[in-house]
């Protein structure tokens, strides 16, 4: 009988396992019942927090760059190189993680940083850019990131406006003619999992305020602020997919920079030399922390699931918690799911045990699945 080929292609479960973390343990759990079982590992990100260290399992090199944080304190940032190719996470440079416990700056967070380190790649001699958004702190538009590439902002006494998206309210004119030559001869593909527009009831304060610290009034001044920012920088774009993604940071980069959007999943699966893979396996085991609804909606379990399908190669899942029903795994294309909230019912001792409880999940998956 052939040796079966697995290809593990799972996301991170957050805040208790890496995406090379899930592959490791998977790996060993199938090993344990199919000794000679051939696995292949290719950790998978979405756009979010974790792009660059998929990026950098798949076979690019970390570079670091030390770039201005959301709350305006210098940090250290990653992003990915391979050739011409770089890998850019947003949220390296302004990114929630980069928040003290409890502290928020809803109004004030920049993206500068995240302009800082899209030219810390230009100078490194990238000219296809990948800008995964994700996991801001940040609902400035983008206007910090365009800052530090060398757009003016300006209020109506002539002097630059705040960081943030609550000074975007002072803004009376948009200076994009100093920005760095070198942005119009690259690709730029904006990468998220999210497909929102600017503003509105959909937009970024309303759908994503609360979770960087806004209150509801916050919520009305940074529409109301980025929607008068659009209104000088291009209404129409405001209305684009992804335009609100990351805080805005999305419409910053359509409107200024002439980014393409793509869903996240679907540019890292080409990035990641993910269809070479596919096509060596018999059974790919994707996953995330958390599969449900929002898994369906371009999260990275979802993107796998569709082209493994496609490919006609069975696909199954791992997962901390599980909250959807079979017939909306099958529709996603994923035969079964293994949650380890099965193994363990206690959220707290789930997340803490996450890795030899995935172990033992891979174990139920090689008995179920591979032959032996």
């Amino acid at each position: 009988m052939e040796t079966a080929r697995v290809l593990v292609a799972a996301d991170k479960f957050k805040g208790s396992l890496t995406a090379v973390q899930v592959a490791e343990r998977v790996t060993a759990g199938l090993r344990r019942v199919v000794p000679d079982v051939r696995v292949e590992t290719l950790p998978v990100a979405d756009g979010g927090d974790g792009t660059v260290a998929a990026a950098v399992a798949a076979g690019f090199e970390r570079r670091e760059a030390r770039v201005t944080g959301p709350l305006g304190d210098p940090v250290t940032a990653a992003y990915a190189l391979r050739g011409s190719t770089a890998v850019v996470e947003m949220a390296e440079a302004s990114g929630l993680q980069h928040l003290p416990d409890g502290v928020f700056a809803p109004l004030t967070a920049t993206t500068y940083g995240s302009g800082e380190l899209l030219l810390a790649a230009l100078e490194a001699g990238a000219t296809t850019l990948v800008f995964g958004v994700g996991g801001s702190a940040t609902t400035d538009g983008g206007a910090g990131m365009l800052a530090a590439l060398g757009a003016r902002f300006l209020d109506a006494d002539g002097k630059p406006v705040g960081p943030g998206g609550g000074p975007l309210a002072e803004l009376a004119e948009a200076d994009l003619s100093g920005l760095d030559p070198r942005l119009a001869d690259i690709d730029l593909v904006l990468a998220s999992d999210v497909d929102n527009p600017l503003t509105g009831p959909k937009g970024a304060p309303e759908v994503y305020g609360r979770q960087k610290g806004a209150s509801e009034e916050d919520i009305a001044v940074l529409d109301a602020a980025l929607a008068h920012y659009a209104s000088i920088l291009g209404p129409e774009t405001a209305a684009l997919p992804g335009a609100g993604a990351a805080g805005g940071i999305g419409y910053g980069a359509l409107v200024a920079l002439g980014a393409r959007f793509r869903p996240g999943i679907e540019v890292m699966l080409d990035v990641l030399g993910f269809a070479p893979a596919l096509a060596r396996a018999t059974l790919v085991i994707t996953g995330e922390g958390s599969l449900d609804e929002q898994t369906l909606h371009g999260k990275a379990p979802a993107g796998v699931a569709a082209a493994a399908r496609a490919a006609g190669i069975e696909v199954v899942a791992v997962c901390g918690r599980l909250a959807l029903p079979p017939e909306a795994l099958e529709k996603a294309g994923i035969r079964r799911a293994y949650a380890l909230a099965d193994l363990e019912p206690d959220p707290a001792v789930s997340m803490a045990q996450a890795g030899p409880l995935l172990e033992r999940a891979a174990e139920s998956i090689a008995r179920d699945f591979l032959p032996r």
